[in-house]
């Protein structure tokens, strides 16, 4: 049984638009895109990926990515930041049989859906233990893994150089794959000495 850790970061587009930007008197939208990674947390491999514009939160490519992984593949929780604290996103992880693991936001009430279970559960721990104790007890310092991998990601490059948005989407599965050949040759293992 995997876990799963979600999260999105942007990376900025290079081309015409970004010539256009820094030009004196051009329009100064830069032209960003979205990539949104599931990662397995035990193999740290992205078994997900989601490319979007900037204008696309976490919470809508949730769902997309799950489908992702094989249906016949246990999934034992998911990992995710507070904008994905949604009915949608809870639903899509019940459907799968797996255990969610968001912080619910500050306002957050209780809900009586079959996928609210978890995040009721996670509302009665913050009013009991504080958020801060609740956020460490339920492991969501796990969710670090797919940041962490969000910053290699951006180590083979800031920007994308391809124009068209299929091109992009095809840069970055290149990047992914690279990426995940890298994690398959081994992962250190840090062991303390004393």
């Amino acid at each position: 049984m995997h876990c799963r850790a979600v999260d999105s970061t942007g990376i900025k587009v290079e081309g015409k638009g970004e010539w256009r930007a820094r030009k004196p008197g051009g329009p100064k939208r830069r032209v960003w895109r979205k990539i949104h990674l599931g990662v397995d947390e035990e193999t740290l491999e992205v078994r997900a990926v989601g490319i979007t514009g900037s204008h696309i939160s976490d919470a809508p490519v949730l769902p997309d990515l799950l489908r992702q992984i094989p249906m016949g593949e246990k999934i034992g929780s998911v990992v995710a930041d507070g904008a994905c604290d949604t009915r949608k996103c809870h639903d899509a992880i019940a459907d799968r049989g797996a255990h969610a693991v968001i912080p619910p936001r500050k306002n957050a009430k209780p809900r009586k859906t079959a996928g609210a279970v978890a995040r009721n559960e996670a509302l009665r721990a913050a009013k009991d233990l504080g958020r801060a104790l609740c956020r460490r007890w339920r492991g969501y310092h796990r969710r670090s893994r797919v940041e962490t991998k969000m910053h290699c990601v951006k180590l083979l490059g800031q920007h994308l150089m391809a124009r068209d948005f299929d091109h992009q989407v095809a840069e970055l599965q290149v990047r992914i794959a690279v990426m995940n050949g890298y994690t398959a040759l081994g992962i250190p293992v840090t062991e303390p000495v004393g």
